[in-house]
């Protein structure tokens, strides 16, 4: 009987190594700021001060700032993009239409700037829609600090997108992308980009917040609390000789290091909190709903096993909290937190959380340029929280990613994808978007498992996360990695598979008779090369079959077996130039069961069923 050969478990034991990466830089941004928020209105006013640090080799005569609440009104970019995609985000859209084109002035976000300094003197400003032009009368030279102090007004959005009042699931607020922010300037210049929804690029700093509010009001979210004793809620005890004037009451929280800062916000919150052994401590921001409760008791010990795990498979979580926060309208990663919504089945629930906290390593230590390389942060976050969600919620998944392969077929089927290298704003569809980057961008991992061995590929990972964690690595610093650890040429597959749109497609072109010999003849369809493993399984019942290695000869090497079980001959490289390769078998077609193309199926060959021979068929 024909037997189809799975994918083998990932092996998980790690070495580090350290690598710097000459000439980088990076700029790094400190901010200060006291916001008071009106409950009855959502309107806060605030003030900011912002320490901003150029360690660029370039003299800046002007900075931008995100004003991302502005995109939450009528004939914004965001509802103008909302209108005329062909295939909208529903969680956004209410009866076939845009749900912000009908806010009323109460129910807009804005976040306007009232006045603006440079090192003590006013600058002219110009705002345009979600960013902030500052114009400086003194630039800033290399190696120079400036001081920039803001007063800035707001007001929360009804719930529209991850931020907002009164979301569906009634929770207060939900405080992201809520303040002035700093755009990121790096190598390859300035990042204003007008925000529709998409994604996110940020720079590191040290956040002093100061938040009042409703005295009833619970918060969670990033950073660590300075006064728990005036604040109680969970956090300690209040000092009851501490006397709160009228109903307000300030919580003050400081978070290093970070690239943004989230806070939720509702006076029915359940605060709990889990202490990892040698481990971050969790805290846990949920309703007070007698549906969810048992689903969040139980949420709390999974999150200590993902944090684990990825502590594990990654690197070490460099922050001593971590939150969950109930809030948004779906899950969305913040720094040292997250908003998810909350009234879901326990597995989608410990589903969305593993896959948010996966992105405290992608997105929120290592931080590529997600508008630019979305695929690096949610396609890595999609694949190893795949892995972990096979693991602690006990799956017994083959192929953990097999729904990936899913996507990027269908994507291809579609013939509406788009190169990976796509800007997030500029797809076409979102759903090119969404399967480039979450899809696609986990297969990029999956895949290059099969290229150079799955051990190599989590040594990869840890290696790519200790060299470059708080440094925004780009595309090529991953594969440089992975050539490093596998002594592997990989330059090939990271053009090939983000670059462009070519396609893999191999097929099992003819098996002939050759006296006592089989010829085997494979035939490469699609424009995109790839090593093959080859299995053949023999008609002898006692026999588990062999396996043929073909190495992509611009690989310039060969992975070890990944059947350590099963015979293995290597053959000779393949040259991507010839669309055809043949090789013979030592043992009559007789005795040959079957031969199948990449019996791990993590190989995104298009057409699978020209993938395999079985005789008489």
């Amino acid at each position: 009987m024909y037997r189809t050969f799975f994918l083998l478990f990932f092996e998980l034991a790690l070495g580090v190594y350290g690598q710097e990466r000459h000439g980088y830089w990076q700029q790094h941004v400190d901010y200060e700021m006291n916001v008071t928020i009106d409950v009855g209105t959502f309107r806060y006013e605030g003030t900011q001060k912002l320490t901003y640090t150029n360690n660029s080799p370039d003299t800046l005569d002007r900075v931008y700032y995100h004003l991302y609440f502005n995109a939450f009104q009528p004939g914004s970019d965001m509802d103008i993009r909302l209108q005329s995609i062909k295939d909208p985000d529903n969680r956004m859209m209410e009866e076939g239409k845009s749900r912000i084109a009908d806010l009323s002035e109460d129910e807009i976000g804005y976040l306007h700037a009232k006045s603006l300094t440079h090192d003590g003197s006013p600058i002219r400003f110009v705002e345009e829609e979600t960013i902030l032009v500052a114009y400086l009368d003194k630039p800033i030279a290399p190696g120079q600090k400036a001081i920039f102090d803001m007063e800035f007004s707001g007001q929360v959005p009804l719930q529209i997108r991850r931020s907002g009042r009164n979301s569906s699931e009634g929770v207060a607020l939900s405080m992201s992308q809520w303040y002035p922010k700093m755009s990121a300037y790096d190598f390859e210049g300035w990042h204003p980009n007008p925000y529709i929804s998409r994604e996110f690029h940020g720079v590191w700093g040290d956040f002093d917040v100061k938040i009042t509010i409703d005295k009833d009001y619970v918060i969670g979210g990033t950073g660590y609390l300075q006064n728990p004793q005036e604040i109680g809620h969970g956090y300690e005890k209040p000092d009851t000789k501490i006397k709160h004037k009228g109903k307000m009451l300030t919580w003050h929280f400081k978070a290093p290091m970070v690239h943004d800062f989230m806070w939720g916000a509702d006076p029915e919150y359940i605060h709990d909190t889990l202490e990892m052994e040698n481990g971050p401590t969790l805290h846990f921001f949920y309703k007070n709903n007698p549906e969810i409760l048992e689903n969040w008791k139980n949420l709390q010990s999974k999150t200590a096993e993902a944090m684990a795990f990825f502590n594990r498979n990654i690197g070490e979580y460099p922050y001593e909290q971590y939150s969950v926060v109930h809030g948004g309208d779906g899950g969305m990663e913040y720094a040292m937190s997250t908003l998810i919504t909350g009234e879901r089945s326990f597995n989608s629930l410990v589903g969305v959380m593993v896959h948010e906290l996966a992105h405290s390593w992608f997105q929120h230590v290592l931080a590529t340029n997600e508008s630019k390389h979305s695929w690096m942060d949610e396609g890595f976050t999609s694949f190893i929280s795949s892995l972990c969600m096979n693991q602690i919620m006990e799956q017994g998944k083959q192929n953990p990613f097999e729904g990936s392969y899913k996507g990027y077929f269908a994507l291809v089927n579609s013939g509406k994808e788009q190169p990976q290298t796509t800007h997030a704003d500029r797809y076409d569809v979102n759903f090119a978007y969404g399967v480039a980057a979450y899809s696609k961008g986990s297969i990029f991992l999956s895949q290059l498992g099969y290229v150079i061995g799955q051990d190599k590929l989590m040594k990869t990972l840890r290696k790519y996360f200790e060299d470059f964690k708080f440094k925004h690595p780009i595309p090529n610093d991953f594969i440089r990695t992975a050539e490093k650890v596998s002594g592997m040429e990989l330059d090939w597959y990271l053009m090939d598979w983000t670059q462009t749109t070519n396609t893999i497609d191999y097929a099992i072109k003819e098996v002939v008779a050759e006296g006592n010999k089989t010829r085997v003849v494979l035939e490469r369809i699609g424009l995109m090369p790839m090593p093959l493993d080859i299995l053949v399984v023999n008609a002898d019942n006692n026999s588990t079959g062999e396996t043929y290695y073909i190495p992509l000869r611009m690989m310039r090497g060969e992975k070890e077996n990944p059947y350590p079980n099963i015979t293995r001959t290597v053959l000779q490289d393949w040259a991507w130039a010839n669309p055809v390769y043949e090789f013979l078998i030592d043992r009559p077609i007789s005795e040959i069961e079957g031969i199948t193309i990449d019996p791990s199926q993590l190989m995104a060959d298009i057409n699978k069923e020209d993938n395999t021979y079985l005789p008489g068929q």
